[in-house]
């Protein structure tokens, strides 16, 4: 039995907690420089503001409407998200992170009122955090993600389903017959691992709600599509094929990139960026503790300013052996973006990717021609701990410049909120 607990319109929500002016409002939260909606209140929702659409069209399309926007406070939201985890954790012995708004819990063993259990903890989050959440149980992890969707739709949508599966849904407690009423009802597209291209080909098929899905042969899926719609199928019948994972998997590749707030011209502003990049990304690499064969380093102009010559160039430089030693890693990047820069364009984006990852364990001691200290590992863990202390940037190359939004390409953020719960500077203060 699993439990799939997803924040309702997270950033917005853990917004609202620090701001209750904005409840009843339409907010949308902005991506990196302000572009484009990444979270949506329902309000905005009902304004037909669609994910990913960009804030100018709909100030342009909207010029009355009051929509609120705000920069993504991403620092603010990780905090909250670990509360949200743990708060939810207490569902099950057992729990997997999912995004930065669900997690999966793995109910086995535990007994009585399923039902209850989530909305005893659901309130728990609406009181100890002000997060509104919604739970879906199930016998499978692609069968809970549905429920919470029912479990959400239910509580916005009054008359779309039941009402008594709104915020909390349990499958597994509904007899068959009003199983198969309720996924005769769920377009085919809500199925988690049902992405837009198989959706097409099933539609084509004849194909269009949950309950067609569910009743297909799986070995018939395995020949005609895929081992993975098999596998989805499987889970819609009630058979468990995806595991809880104890331990995320290491990634295949590591990328920090950014849009800057303004434009670029200069070598050194670039120099600054990609070395600050290359820091942020050899940290997560050490947290997988793993180390890099290979670096990538990109520039390119923005293809939205018309008037503007266009230049995009990419360079990927192996490293001598592999590492998670920041300094060698940018060393090798730094002389890639030398390589690929060409004076006279305007710079919009940057960014670097570690590649051929492998296992610190893997050692390459014959290929090492220089002093075998040169990879510093206590070092490099040192800054690490001194950012987790102190914030990010405390300790970093000196190629990588000031430190903070005095950078000329550092992100546009004009709309941002305070860090309410990691910085003491930014502590609300109650007024009685």
């Amino acid at each position: 039995m699993y439990a799939l607990a997803d924040m309702n319109n997270a950033y917005v929500s853990i917004e609202r907690v620090f701001r209750p002016s904005l409840e009843g409002h339409p907010v949308v939260v902005l991506s990196n420089n302000d572009g484009c909606c990444v979270a949506r209140s329902n309000e905005a929702k009902d304004l037909g503001i669609a994910m990913g659409e960009p804030i100018f069209q709909v100030r342009r399309r909207l010029p009355n409407a009051g929509v609120i926007a705000l920069s993504a406070n991403f620092t603010l939201y990780g905090d909250m998200s670990n509360r949200f985890m743990s708060i939810v954790s207490g569902l099950g012995p057992d729990a997997e992170p999912y995004s930065i708004d669900e997690i999966f819990v793995g109910m086995a063993g535990v007994r009585g009122d399923l039902v209850q259990r989530g909305h005893l903890v659901r309130d728990r989050v609406q009181q100890w955090l002000g997060i509104p959440c919604c739970i879906g149980l199930a016998p499978t992890k692609t069968l809970a993600k549905l429920a919470n969707h029912i479990a959400k739709t239910a509580e916005r949508k009054p008359g779309s389903y039941p009402a008594d599966l709104a915020r909390v849904c349990n499958l597994a407690a509904l007899p068959a017959s009003d199983l198969d009423a309720l996924l005769a009802t769920t377009g085919l597209q809500e199925v988690w691992g049902i992405g837009p291209r198989i959706g097409k080909q099933l539609q084509e098929a004849g194909l269009h709600s949950v309950l067609d899905v569910m009743q297909l042969d799986p070995a018939t899926v395995r020949r005609r599509w895929s081992v993975v719609l098999e596998r989805t199928v499987r889970e819609l019948q009630g058979q468990p094929c995806i595991a809880l994972e104890d331990s995320p998997s290491p990634k295949k590749e590591i990328a920090c990139t950014r849009s800057f707030g303004q434009v670029v011209t200069e070598l050194k502003d670039l120099e600054e960026a990609v070395s600050e990049f290359v820091g942020r990304a050899a940290e997560k690499l050490r947290k997988q503790d793993g180390q890099a064969g290979q670096v990538l380093v990109f520039i390119h102009t923005s293809p939205f300013r018309k008037d503007d010559k266009q230049y995009s160039r990419s360079v990927t430089v192996p490293l001598r052996r592999p590492t998670a030693d920041t300094s060698v890693i940018a060393t090798m990047a730094l002389h890639g973006l030398r390589a690929i820069y060409r004076e006279g364009f305007r710079y919009a984006k940057a960014g670097v990717l570690l590649l051929d990852l492998q296992d610190s364990s893997v050692q390459q001691g014959e290929l090492d021609l220089d002093d075998p200290g040169a990879d510093r590992g206590k070092l490099m863990r040192a800054v690490d701990v001194l950012n987790g202390r102190f914030g990010r940037g405390a300790v970093q190359l000196a190629s990588a410049g000031l430190a903070g939004d005095a950078r000329l390409w550092s992100m546009r953020q004009e709309h941002k909120t305070p860090n309410y719960t990691t910085s003491w500077a930014d502590l609300p203060i109650a007024r009685a």
